[in-house]
């Protein structure tokens, strides 16, 4: 038996608090989970900083990879069942595109680095293109599993990854607007988060989910799923993903790096404060070995130790992220906008530097998106198919999902010191400076 076809003796499983079981069949699926580039992810937070606001938040980018082979797993299961392909080109599904559809699944996520989003806007990082890379790296032990299938494998797994793989249904199942991806972290960030608005009937959604010549679509009966599903992502990004002190937390976090970088060259010694794994990224020339020796538990022991810096900018920094001391934060509109450089001011007099401890951050979403021909970048937009096997664009008969189509839903927010809402004026010096402030603050928005 080639290894393409290896199926495990016996399939293994692996019990998970979401899906329940996840089944593994194929070796090649056990053996990319045994290597040390899958392994990693164990020590890579789903979430980031979110679990400092909701405490339950301390899953893993491994347990979502996991979760979005298993959907993936199930979605190939059903195809094959109900909508196999009887002819080349009709449209259904060919079932020999189920291992380069699990083994994107399972990888789609690899390339996540630690604080992954912070850490790429810090560094100029590219997850995707690091997933793209440690597939195709001959260096890898995912590449030298992948590459036991065939040659090409690889490329052809990476291709999924960036959307240029030939079969759109393979694609789709793992990037869309309703994909094995999406459908995973919703539920599992609303188990973790005890948030229980990213719920949804996954396994409704499965069952009217089929393929067809452009892709994946979705049985017309099975709307209300699909709508149930749009609207647990949107509500999810509104209290979850965009609550203010999971932002707060990013913030310091970014300007904790921030401020390393800046330091890089007085922190190139050799004593205990020394980030000998970070270095290569602060002087811009890191290897993908470099990338994968950093977890986010490498990250928070150079922050604990950063704690005893001499500069007082990068221990404070550090000790308020480490031992969760997060800014505050205000709402702000177009006509309030103009008034940040006065809070700013004020900040600065009492005391604060402004570039590391105030920030802009606006937080959007666009819960659903139809295709608009003008323009230049659009997600694949949900089909519905109707009992005569025409299509219909979701938003066009869902007036819950029009309603909420092309909008970008969430807020613009102002951080700063909670120390600026201090109100101990028998003490405190900066106490006229906080009267001020305080003034321009009402009802979590900045006021003129």
């Amino acid at each position: 038996m080639e290894y393409q076809e290896k199926l495990l003796p016996r399939e293994k499983v692996f019990r998970d608090p979401v899906l329940n079981y996840i089944y593994v069949q194929h070796q090649v699926i056990l053996d990319l989970i045994n290597t040390k580039e899958f392994q990693r992810l164990r020590r890579i937070k789903q979430l980031g900083p979110a679990s400092y606001t909701f405490h339950g938040a301390e899953h893993s980018r491994f347990t979502h990879s996991l979760g979005v082979y298993e959907i993936t797993r199930r979605i190939c299961d059903g195809f094959l069942r109900n909508y196999p392909s009887k002819v080349s080109g009709d449209g259904l599904w060919d079932d020999s595109q189920r291992l380069v559809a699990l083994c994107a699944a399972l990888l789609h996520d690899i390339g996540h680095g630690a604080y992954s989003h912070t850490f790429e806007h810090i560094f100029g990082t590219n997850h995707e293109a690091i997933t793209q890379e440690i597939i195709t790296s001959e260096k890898t032990e995912v590449n030298q599993v992948l590459s036991k299938i065939s040659p090409s494998f690889p490329k052809e797994v990476a291709s999924v990854i960036d959307h240029t793989y030939p079969n759109q249904q393979v694609v789709q199942m793992i990037s869309s607007q309703c994909d094995a991806d999406r459908m995973d972290y919703l539920l599992r960030d609303a188990y973790n988060t005890g948030a229980n608005y990213g719920n949804f009937d996954l396994t409704r959604i499965l069952r009217v989910m089929r393929p067809y010549e452009g892709g994946i679509c979705f049985e017309i009966n099975g709307m209300h799923a699909v709508e149930d599903y749009i609207i647990s992502r949107l509500q999810m990004y509104m209290q979850v993903y965009f609550h203010p002190v999971s932002r707060s937390m990013e913030v310091i976090l970014s300007h904790l790096l921030q401020r390393a970088k800046e330091l890089a060259s007085q922190l190139d010694k050799n004593d205990r404060l020394t980030p000998h794994l970070l270095m290569p990224f602060f002087k811009n020339d890191f290897t993908i070995d470099d990338y994968l020796k950093l977890d986010d538990g490498v990250l928070n022991t150079y922050f604990i130790n950063w704690i005893d810096s001499d500069d007082k900018i990068l221990s404070d920094l550090a000790d308020r992220f480490i031992n969760r001391k997060p800014l505050k934060s205000v709402e702000y509109n177009n006509e309030t906008e103009s008034l940040i450089p006065t809070m700013q001011k004020w900040i600065q007099e009492a005391g604060f530097e402004t570039t590391y401890y105030t920030a802009v951050n606006n937080s959007f979403d666009l819960p659903y998106d139809a295709y608009d021909p003008n323009k230049k970048h659009h997600a694949t937009q949900i089909e519905l198919r109707r009992n005569d096997g025409t299509m219909i664009e979701l938003s066009k008969i869902s007036q819950l999902v029009s309603a909420v189509t092309g909008k970008h839903l969430g807020d613009e927010r102002f951080f700063f010191p909670k120390e600026m809402l201090s109100k101990d004026s028998d003490i405190d010096l900066f106490e006229p400076v906080y009267q001020e402030f305080q003034k321009h603050i009402k009802n979590d928005e900045l006021i003129k």
